[in-house]
């Protein structure tokens, strides 16, 4: 995670997404109430991302669920600090109206590790994305293995298992999600 972009003031997530819809380019975050720019991709990200979300996709087809999956671009916000933006979510039930920005209940989130950003996601992110009720699958994409870390919802709390490729089963919302070599 790169540094804040302004130290003056914190924002709260309706401040932070009118600030980042008014930007011409770039992606940001909002952590803590600070603005932050997110690097450019690499190409392996961009791969992998595009992979995850194709499987994504494909898995909720097949199942017949009334789920739908977002690339990134699709804000998470978790309270009023803040607004994370993955590489891609899952969010099931009545669809989000055609302006919405952001939403608060995705199923499943994925994140596509970074040099720049792999302890961010694999410990706060992590952290945050779990305080919301609807997140039951947390996948942290490496792009130098093609193993996914899945931490999944318990009564106890998340708890982490490495998926090797091939399938792997996503209760709720029922459905089987192909992993493979990105």
């Amino acid at each position: 995670m790169n540094a804040p972009l302004r130290k003056s003031s914190r924002l709260t997530a309706e401040e932070f997404i009118a600030w980042a819809m008014a930007q011409e380019s770039g992606r940001y975050e909002l952590f803590e109430g600070e603005i932050v720019s997110m690097a450019p991709e690499r190409a392996a990200h961009s791969r992998a991302k595009t992979a995850v979300f194709d499987r994504l996709r494909d898995a909720i087809r097949l199942a017949g669920v009334s789920c739908e999956v977002f690339a990134d671009g699709m804000a998470v916000r978790i309270d009023d600090r803040f607004v994370f933006e993955p590489d891609a979510t899952l969010r099931c039930g009545e669809p989000l109206d055609g302006n919405a920005t952001f939403m608060t209940d995705p199923v499943v989130v994925v994140e596509v590790l970074s040099p720049s950003t792999q302890t961010t996601d694999s410990n706060l992110k992590l952290e945050h994305y779990f305080r919301l009720p609807s997140v039951h699958h947390y996948l942290i994409v490496r792009t130098t293995h093609p193993a996914v870390i899945h931490y999944y919802r318990t009564p106890d709390g998340p708890v982490p298992e490495i998926v090797q490729p091939g399938p792997l089963r996503l209760d709720p919302p029922g459905i089987t999600l192909q992993l493979g070599e990105a």
